[in-house]
């Protein structure tokens, strides 16, 4: 019987990738953190409803990538595509909206059944933020420039922001109309997918990658020729405010983003190093997906991270370092062996890193593998050190050695620190 093997679409995330995903999450936290944004953890699958009703039958996402199935109970579920239909539905269900404005955030797996390439995957993973409540275009900033301080604390340099207004739902059907009226006399040249979207989601085709398509898309007119004269105003002052905190963007009046919820603002921050799929952080304005799922009228903008694509790119930016223990303890012999374990339980409770042999080997073999771990120093028990309670210490760079009580030397654990940070710096 052959070896079960990872379905396509998903991967393992490996010991040397964690790091990066490690680091991302921990940056992450400490920005929102400061910016006084609470974490929110909906669960990972919901009524298929959910997700038809707010991000719109007609997308792709919705009829074509869904991973929807009939539980025990004859209840059409779906695992969750995206995040803010989710978080938006327990905004809802838990009255939050009784709090005022709400700054949210979250982190986890989404799933769409998408043809697998380089940063998509058919599971991914996306770190998101929602701020609900607020029509303010302060809002829409606020969300950008959180994103953008991530994105470079994470050392990202070669990022670019694209920005545009996709209007109020009036505005958006008139631009359909234009758009449509447009492309109408260019069907038959338009790429299949296209063609199909052309009376049910004609918005769409301005994301086609065909180039056919996209030549022809060139001349079509944009949505910022439909804007009235608050949702025009909306938008200068997004850009106003992203010019005073010094944020470089520019205008993409064919940006649109893949669900039908957003209003007004949308937006994309790219990466150049990540050829075709440039996209690592994109979202917009909401305004009406709250009321939209059964909630009182109140708007909303937000944006998602994804985190594979975001991985991509630090791991061309930096390697991961390979993580090596403070100590190694080698051991052998029964009594040895049990005082070994217990000392390496009590460092570790004093924040050391320690790795404990648990071979058995000879000390020859041992002392191979405490050479490879990179470890700092050695602690070394045998028949001898057991009896008398004792370890060898052994600084694996100069080889200095000596004998110390067991018990001195958990009592010295802040000397032993220090010593470690001299040699290798802080951990």
């Amino acid at each position: 019987m052959g070896a079960i093997q990872l379905i396509r679409g998903t991967r393992d995330i490996l010991p040397e990738e964690a790091y990066y995903w490690q680091q991302v999450e921990a940056v992450a936290r400490q920005i929102l953190n400061r910016a006084v944004y609470q974490e929110i953890r909906p669960p990972i699958f919901e009524q298929t409803a959910l997700f038809e009703r707010g991000i719109g039958e007609a997308t792709d996402v919705v009829s074509k990538e869904m991973y929807t199935f009939r539980d025990l109970g004859d209840r059409s579920i779906t695992l969750r595509p995206e995040g803010t239909a989710g978080v938006v539905r327990a905004f809802i269900e838990h009255n939050l909206h009784t709090q005022g404005v709400k700054r949210l955030w979250y982190g986890g797996s989404m799933f769409r059944y998408e043809r697998p390439q380089a940063g998509r995957q058919r599971q991914f993973h996306q770190i998101g933020v929602e701020l609900i409540g607020s029509a303010d275009p302060r809002a829409d900033v606020e969300v950008i420039a959180i994103a953008t301080d991530i994105l470079q604390t994470l050392g990202l340099k070669s990022l670019r922001l694209d920005l545009n207004s996709v209007g109020n739902p009036e505005e958006r059907q008139r631009y359909r109309e234009a758009l449509v009226s447009y492309l109408t006399p260019y069907a038959q040249e338009l790429d299949q997918d296209s063609q199909e979207r052309l009376h049910r989601n004609p918005i769409r085709i301005l994301d086609s990658k065909d180039k056919r398509t996209q030549e022809i898309t060139q001349n079509a007119p944009t949505i910022l020729d439909h804007l009235g004269s608050e949702s025009q105003a909306h938008f200068e002052k997004v850009q106003q405010r992203l010019t005073d905190l010094g944020i470089d963007y520019q205008i993409n009046p064919y940006l649109v983003r893949g669900l039908d919820y957003y209003t007004h603002t949308a937006f994309e921050i790219q990466s150049d190093d990540l050829g075709a799929q440039a996209t690592v952080c994109g979202g917009g304005r909401y305004d009406g997906l709250v009321a939209q799922l059964g909630g009182p009228d109140t708007p909303a903008v937000g944006w998602a991270i994804g985190m594979e694509r975001l991985i991509l790119l630090l791991q061309k930016l930096q390697a991961a370092p390979t993580p090596s223990p403070d100590f190694y303890v080698v051991s052998r012999g029964d009594r040895a062996e049990a005082q070994a374990l217990l000392l390496a339980q009590k460092l570790r409770q004093s924040e050391m890193k320690v790795e404990l042999d648990l071979s058995g080997s000879a000390f020859t073999k041992q002392f191979k593998r405490a050479d490879r771990s990179g470890a700092v120093a050695c602690l070394v028990l045998g028949d001898a050190e057991a009896e008398n309670h004792t370890v060898q210490l052994k600084w694996m760079a100069s080889q200095q050695q000596r004998t110390i009580p067991q018990a001195e030397l958990l009592s010295m654990t802040e000397e032993l620190r220090d010593q470690i940070d001299l040699l290798v710096g802080p951990s």
